[in-house]
């Protein structure tokens, strides 16, 4: 939060924080564990004036498998809420428009983790739109992750950004200010 003056939250982990201010995500998967955590984080983000943008709307599906029909659904309007059996399986349509505007005046940009489940081409709607977003911008792009990374070369944008790395959570706890081990032995020689 000391870093970063906004936080885009997307995919899966969007679900458990849509779900920790009350809002009915269906069958989508959350982390029961982390609601009382995304509470304190939307907190602590309020407090120290940091943005942190939720996906205005969800595409969501029945099924869990390929060629399966997907809609959008705004979460965040009063009394929305996902529709009786729907799992949030990517991005809606707005929250890519409201992403894709973020990032384009962004100076730097730590993406970290898909915005949907990329890896069905049915669900890929929102990652892909948002790893092309970020491979037009002008913004220092770090990669960081190997979901991410694999989205990246997926859909051909890897050669486009500044850095990526396989190493997400390492990639998290450097910039947190901790020593790797690994660094922290060359380092020492």
């Amino acid at each position: 939060m000391e870093k970063s003056q906004t936080f885009i939250i997307g995919g899966a982990m969007a679900n458990t924080f849509l779900a920790a201010q009350g809002k009915n995500v269906g069958a989508s998967k959350i982390e029961e564990d982390k609601l009382d955590l995304a509470n304190q984080i939307l907190a602590d983000a309020k407090a120290r004036g940091v943005k942190f943008i939720l996906p205005a709307d969800t595409r969501y599906a029945y099924k869990f498998e390929e060629g399966a029909e997907t809609q959008c659904t705004g979460l965040w309007a009063e009394g929305a809420s996902m529709p009786e059996g729907g799992m949030g399986i990517d991005i809606g349509d707005k929250a890519i428009e409201e992403f894709c505007a973020v990032i384009k005046t962004a100076k730097t940009v730590l993406w970290n983790g898909p915005l949907g489940v990329f890896e069905l081409d049915s669900f890929s709607k929102g990652t892909k739109a948002i790893a092309e977003c970020l491979a037009e911008s002008d913004c220092v792009s770090i990669v960081g992750g190997g979901d991410s990374v694999t989205a990246a070369k997926k859909f051909k944008v890897a050669d486009k950004l500044s850095f990526c790395s396989t190493g997400g959570g390492a990639s998290l706890e450097l910039l947190e200010g901790k020593v790797l081990p690994g660094i922290g032995s060359l380092s020492e020689k």
